[in-house]
């Protein structure tokens, strides 16, 4: 089972960016919900969590503490910008990382991407690096996301609960890219069930009703040009 850590970025005391009427606590929250519920419904061969399932305070350091002692196989922090620039990056640890922490960037960046652009013209501000803590401080693959900006035009994206289900929803195809998680079946549609010998029931399908019966016999005949039987009562 491979196991998966989502980190809702900022919380409780700590609201994030602030800028037309969004949070940043709040966005990230809801983007997180929507990829772990796109997860349990399409992938099997998982454990996920998140640093905080509501609005709990906690430090950098908790959070990558908590993925370290469950042993998690992948990190990814969700974020949202501000510096009323535009567009999605996404980071990893500027020391030394793993070829797997570069793919898992890699999977993700493209993955949310593509489906940013579903919605409009989304710049592409690039695969970055940086010191952050949650990436210094975490032992597995481990990137940060960050998901246009709050305090300027991108915020219409922001409000808008598809462009955020969208968002979610792309971060868990990358993860589930990364581990190779197996899809689950979809269920095959029931079959009708036959019918019993003791309902004692018919079912008629009528084709045509006439008070002439020229008329019904020309739609018998071409019924059963077609392969059809045809009765006429």
């Amino acid at each position: 089972m491979k196991k998966i850590k989502w980190d809702k970025g900022h919380g409780g005391s700590d609201p994030g960016a602030v800028a037309n009427g969004l949070q940043e606590k709040v966005l990230t929250h809801k983007i997180v919900e929507y990829a772990m519920d796109y997860l349990e419904a399409n992938y099997t061969g998982f454990e996920q969590r998140t640093t905080r399932a509501g609005d709990q305070t906690l430090t950098l350091s908790q959070r990558a503490d908590m993925a370290n002692a469950w042993g998690a196989d992948v990190f990814v922090s969700v974020h949202i910008n501000a510096g009323k620039g535009t567009g999605f990056e996404t980071y990893v640890y500027n020391g030394g990382v793993s070829s797997q922490t570069v793919a898992l960037q890699n999977v993700l960046h493209g993955e949310i991407l593509a489906a940013m652009r579903q919605f409009g013209n989304i710049t592409d501000r690039g695969k970055k690096r940086a010191n952050y803590a949650v990436l210094r401080e975490t032992k597995m693959p481990a990137v940060l996301t960050e998901n246009l900006f709050i305090d300027s035009n991108d915020a219409k994206y922001l409000k808008n609960e598809a462009f955020l289900k969208a968002v979610g929803e792309a971060h868990a195809r990358g993860v589930a890219k990364f581990l190779g998680l197996p899809k689950k079946d979809k269920p095959t549609p029931s079959q009708p069930q036959q019918q019993k010998a003791s309902d004692k029931k018919l079912y008629r399908v009528q084709v045509g009703a006439f008070g002439d019966r020229k008329n019904a016999e020309r739609l018998a005949e071409e019924l059963k040009k077609k392969g059809y039987p045809a009765v006429i009562i």
